[in-house]
């Protein structure tokens, strides 16, 4: 892999401290925000709150990012995909086209049918 001279990872955080103190405090903060989000997102909490809650998905098949994706949006079970549109379903991120297919196979299998 090529680098560009002045490209370490160092260089590159002596480059974003010195934006921080050359534009005050805004674009500190709002690092500051963006990197304790980041540590939220990766961390073993949050994943043990998906675990406690993606019950009827992990049922179903569906694989970790999809499962996620459907709690985040407020979905926890099948009937829950009943107050959604099958276009908003496949806007998330994390759904595929396999994830997408069993939703609509299960939600055949109980009746269920998405918002139209």
């Amino acid at each position: 892999m090529l680098r560009r001279a002045g490209s370490s990872p160092a260089s590159r955080t002596r480059s974003i401290r010195s934006i921080r103190i050359s534009h005050g405090k805004t674009i500190a903060s709002k690092a500051a925000r963006a990197a304790s989000q980041n540590e939220n997102a990766r961390g073993e909490a949050d994943l043990d709150a998906y675990a406690e809650v993606d019950g009827p998905w992990r049922e179903i098949g569906l694989a970790a990012p999809a499962r996620r994706a459907l709690i985040d949006e407020g979905l926890y079970k099948l009937s829950d995909l009943r107050k959604v549109s099958l276009d908003l379903v496949k806007d998330l991120d994390g759904l595929g086209p396999n994830a997408i297919r069993i939703l609509i196979s299960e939600m055949k299998k109980k009746d269920l049918s998405f918002r139209k």
